[in-house]
Parts: structure tokens; C-alpha cells; sequence
């Protein structure tokens, strides 16, 4: 557990790993803690929160933070709001991980981009307190170390000296980390775009024969998965802004502008989601445009073939044709036993190849196919 002491007023932060008797004195506490511990403490935490804000939260949200398979959504009290939202990046799922002791369960081989196959969908949830904000993460979660870690650094001489800020409310720092994690799937998206126009290149590829089916579907079915995942994401987001245009207008002109922020934020935080569901659609699109294409190259391939047979068969026709007039077994046939008879055929049979040949030239039935 990591319990952080913010006050943006004085750009100060101080970093506990105990729950705080009392709020600070400005600022507001951010209490991050991993889902395991979150279920062991859950008493502490509870009586915490009713020290600190006055109010606990509902079993039913309880439950929420603690489920490891529940979608991005938004849910409200009247005391606190609470987002679930699922992270993507890369490394274990949350599921994968397996407590010391116990036996670990039989994996699924998957296929697909390697990308996709570590593409972690954990859940992070974010209660938020009118001075409180509580985390839930999973196990080793690296959005959290890495955001708690760029937020101390918010606090050196050279951060103050380029003008970075601290968040200035609960509600401020979850948009911030929620970003922060949205902008972690951005930066996958160029290894993700890699990787499929490789799996692009073999489908077209004529000196390849490609039989690993199994894979693409499995791409595509990852992909459908993001893209469900960032539709919940971009779902819950816009639950939250639009919550915040129910929330009474500040009595002073600070708190007016630190609302209008919050929305701004709030707006440009969706904006980053729809971009990732912008991505994430293109890119199954052209899966599925690749594998189209695949086919119709493979068509185009066989009636190419099949043409070129065609036109060997349609030239030596003539000639089966003559052999087995000659063929018979007549007694009396003309010019059958004499040596220019023999001359006269073997010519006619050449004529005959060279007039076919031509034609069918002239009629591009023999033309080679453009690349």
C-alpha cells in the first residue's frame, strides 16, 4: 500500500505506507493499494474512510473493486464517486498471477501477434472522496508505481521551474492516471500496427503458402475484445462527464475554474479513448480487408491457371485431332503410305499450332498477368 499526502498549494507531497488518521492541512490523501491488499485491510480501509470523509463505501461497490472480470463502468453516491476502469498495457493479467503455494492452472495456448497474447485488460478502480481518492490495482500494477513516480518528480526544483503541477483535486488526479493509462495503449499501437502488417504481407505474399489460420482468427478475436473494452472504457467516461455537469456550481471563482479544468480534462481524456477505439477498429478492418484480399489473390491465382490449361488444351486439340484421323485402321486412306504424306501432316500440325498460338496471343488468353 503507498498513501500519498498532496498539497498543490504548496507543491508538497508526502509518501506514507500507513492509512492517515486526518486529512492534511491543505491538500487531499490518495490512498493506492493492490486488490489483494485492499481485501485483506478492507476493515482498516473502511473505518479509515469513516475517519477521514464521514461515510463508508456500499457493500455493492466492495464487491466491484474486488472483481476481477467486471468491465469499465461508472456508479455514484451521494458521498463519492466510483469508476472502474480497465487498464491496457502489457505484461500478466491479473488472472495469471498465482499466490505462492498454490499450483498454477493449465495455460491455453493462444496465437495471434505476440502483442496481443500480453496485452493485460485488469480492472483499476477509483473511489472519489471530496478529499480522498482510493485506488484499487492489480498485483504489481506498473501504472501505479509509474504515475506515483512521475508525481514525485512533480515536486523537484525543475518541475516547479517549467510550471508542472500537482493535481489539484481527487477527482483531477484520477483523470490524470486515467491517461496516463490510455496513453499507454497509444504507445503499443506502433508495435500492434508492426506486427500486423507482417501477418498483412504473408496473406498477399504469392511465394508463400499460408496455413497458420488458427492465428489470424485468434488476432481477430483479440481485436474484437479491445474493441469492446474500449467501448465500456469510452462508456464510463462519458457517464463521469456527464455527472459532472450535475454538480452544483462553486460558491468562489477558484472553484468555478477548477470545475471548468475538470471538465476540459475529463473531455480530453475521452477524446484519447476515441482515438485508441479509432485505432483499434482500423486495424481489425484491415485484418479482415487482408484476409479478403488473400482470397481474391488466390482466386485471381486459379483462374490464371486454369486459363493457361485451358489455352494448352484448345492448341493440341487440332493435333489429337489429326492423329487420330490417321489413326483408323482402314485399308485404304490417302497419302497414309507415302513419305510426303508424312511431311504434309507433321507441316499442317505446325501451321496449325502457330495460327492457334497466335490467336489465342492476340486474345491476351496467354497474356502474363501484371504484378
Amino acid at each position: 500500500m503507498r498513501v500519498f499526502n498532496i498539497s498543490p498549494a504548496s507543491q508538497g507531497i508526502a509518501e506514507t505506507n500507513t492509512l492517515p488518521p486526518q486529512l492534511p492541512e491543505p491538500g487531499f490523501v490518495w490512498i493506492a493499494c493492490e486488490r489483494p491488499e485492499f481485501e485483506t485491510l478492507q476493515a482498516q480501509i473502511q473505518a479509515t474512510l469513516q475517519t477521514l470523509c464521514g461515510t463508508q463505501l456500499v457493500d455493492l461497490h466492495v464487491s466491484d473493486l474486488l472483481n476481477q472480470q467486471l468491465p469499465s463502468h461508472y456508479d455514484y453516491t451521494s458521498q463519492y464517486d466510483m469508476l472502474v476502469f480497465r487498464r491496457l498495457t502489457t505484461g500478466r493479467t491479473e488472472a495469471g498471477l498465482v499466490p505462492s503455494g498454490e499450483t498454477p492452472p493449465a495455460r491455453v495456448k493462444r496465437g495471434g501477434p505476440p502483442v496481443l497474447k500480453h496485452i493485460d485488460t485488469s480492472p483499476v478502480g477509483f473511489v472519489v472522496f471530496d478529499r480522498v481518492l482510493l485506488t484499487v490495482h492489480p498485483p504489481d500494477c506498473a501504472v501505479r508505481d509509474a504515475y506515483a513516480l512521475k508525481l514525485l518528480n512533480a515536486t523537484n526544483t525543475e518541475s516547479r521551474a517549467s510550471g508542472v503541477k500537482l493535481p489539484a483535486s481527487p477527482a483531477d488526479l484520477m483523470l490524470r492516471i486515467v491517461n496516463h493509462m490510455v496513453d499507454g495503449y497509444l504507445a503499443l499501437r506502433h508495435e500492434l500496427t508492426r506486427q500486423l502488417d507482417h501477418w498483412q504481407s504473408a496473406l498477399l505474399s504469392p511465394a508463400m503458402r499460408f496455413n497458420n489460420w488458427n492465428s489470424v482468427l485468434d488476432a481477430r478475436l483479440g481485436l474484437h475484445q479491445l474493441d469492446e473494452i474500449c467501448e465500456d472504457q469510452h462508456a464510463a467516461l462519458q457517464d463521469w462527464i456527464d455527472s459532472i455537469e450535475t454538480w452544483p456550481d462553486g460558491a468562489s471563482p477558484g472553484a468555478q475554474r477548477e470545475r471548468e479544468l475538470l471538465k476540459i480534462r475529463s473531455r480530453d481524456v475521452l477524446e484519447h479513448i476515441e482515438r485508441v477505439v479509432h485505432h483499434v477498429r482500423r486495424m481489425e478492418q484491415s485484418a479482415e480487408t487482408a484476409v479478403q484480399m488473400h482470397f481474391s489473390a488466390q482466386s485471381h491465382r486459379t483462374n490464371d491457371i486454369m486459363r493457361t490449361l485451358t489455352a494448352l488444351t484448345a492448341i493440341f486439340l487440332p493435333l489429337n485431332l489429326i492423329t487420330g484421323f490417321f489413326g483408323m485402321n482402314f485399308e485404304f486412306m490417302p497419302i497414309i503410305h507415302t513419305f510426303s504424306g508424312f511431311l504434309w501432316t507433321v507441316g499442317l500440325m505446325a501451321l496449325l499450332v502457330v495460327v492457334v498460338v497466335l490467336v489465342f496471343w492476340r486474345k491476351r488468353y496467354l497474356a502474363r498477368s501484371g504484378r
